[in-house]
């Protein structure tokens, strides 16, 4: 009998059933002009890197095809291309894998690509708390609380892989498009090489963010349940004192806008849900920078692109960006509950399997913020 883990991990028992194919045909049902779809097929492809690292974990590779993993990705016509492994603990020859480069393979006697299909798509997988060796990504999760992913061995080898690729395909003079996408700490993996790449290149690869971390007083403040009137006033009084701040460390303020400027093209998509306290603080601010704007505009141009923390590492010494300050995104929000335990509905909150169901097994409301300010 299978586990439960197997069951979850296996693509027929656990994939986006309205994409399955049905008795007409045995083909997945794809429409790469869906924005639907794009979503569904980049978290399937998320969630084959989570199950690649498991059956590599449970012997479930090799000769015999009991691998889980690769119905994930085969099903959507792409191909292993590459792995991305992490041995920063140094158990020689273990090498962990957190991250894939998958790239676009049509069946034999398929239509060419969809010109809205990617031909490559690099995903990060998130926190496998019920791994073995769960300590390694328990103690990533540690650096982005404290904003030092950027300088982990995971993190360059996340860049590394992705600069090789790009390069890969500059060489060959290829007109490709490339995918990031990542969940929970793939998330914030994919996010900082997204924001690497439109810097330093001016590329903006189109980024699906699963439920990304975001660190702040924001989980603090919500733990206290203010009013909406209250929670409001105490955001617009900070974002005033930043900009206040803002005047007074004018180098730094000058350079994060001129950061905002170079990153304003580039809007990754942040899939979040309303309940999930990992991430519930990108809701709070995009919607409050917007707020900002309608009752503060002169400050908030400034305030948006500002944190205490970047402030007090510039009156230091070392500059520093916080992850979350982006100047434009796609912001989807879940506020989609099913009826279950406290513990089961925060965790369903900030788990993948939710977005590779349909928009009408979801709550779901987009709103494109951008820069400046509109």
């Amino acid at each position: 009998m299978a586990s439960s883990t197997d069951l979850t991990d296996r693509f027929d028992k656990s994939g986006p059933t309205h994409m399955m194919p049905n008795g007409d045909t045995s083909a997945m049902k794809i429409d790469w002009e869906s924005e639907e779809h794009h979503r569904c097929i980049a978290a399937c492809i998320v969630k084959g890197t989570y199950v690649l690292e498991s059956d590599r974990t449970m012997c479930r590779q090799g000769l015999q095809a009991k691998a889980l993993a690769p119905a994930w990705w085969e099903s959507f016509h792409f191909r292993l291309k590459d792995v991305l492994t992490d041995d920063s603990f140094k158990h020689r020859g273990d090498k962990f894998i957190f991250g894939a480069i998958y790239e676009y393979a049509a069946p034999a006697g398929a239509a060419p690509r969809h010109p809205s299909a990617p031909q490559y798509v690099v995903a990060f997988r998130g926190t496998m708390m019920r791994h073995p060796k769960a300590i390694q990504d328990v103690y990533l999760d540690g650096k982005i609380v404290l904003n030092r992913l950027k300088g982990s061995n995971r993190s360059q080898r996340a860049h590394a892989g992705v600069h090789a690729l790009l390069a890969g395909i500059a060489k060959r003079k290829e007109s490709s498009v490339v995918w990031l996408a990542g969940h929970s700490l793939g998330a914030s993996l994919a996010l900082d090489v997204g924001r690497t790449t439109m810097e330093h290149q001016g590329l903006g690869l189109p980024t699906f963010l699963f439920n990304p971390p975001h660190v702040a007083s924001t989980q603090a403040i919500n733990l206290l349940q203010p009013s909406e009137v209250a929670k409001n006033d105490l955001y617009a009084a900070s974002n005033l004192l930043k900009a206040g701040l803002g005047v007074i460390l004018s180098p730094h303020r000058k350079r994060m806008e001129k950061l905002f400027q170079q990153l304003s093209p580039w809007a990754p998509k942040l899939y979040v849900h309303e309940k999930d306290f990992i991430c519930q603080g990108f809701i709070d601010y995009f919607q409050q920078r917007e707020r900002m704007e309608e009752r503060f505009r002169g400050a908030a141009k400034s305030a948006m692109t500002l944190s205490y923390r970047d402030m007090f590492h510039h009156f230091v010494g070392h500059d520093k960006e916080r992850p979350h300050l982006l100047p434009s995104a796609t912001l989807w929000k879940n506020s989609r509950i099913d009826d279950a335990s406290w513990l089961t509905k925060r965790s369903n909150a900030h788990g993948l399997q939710q977005w590779w169901k349909s928009d009408a097994q979801l709550t779901l409301s987009p709103r494109h913020y951008t820069y400046p300010v509109a």
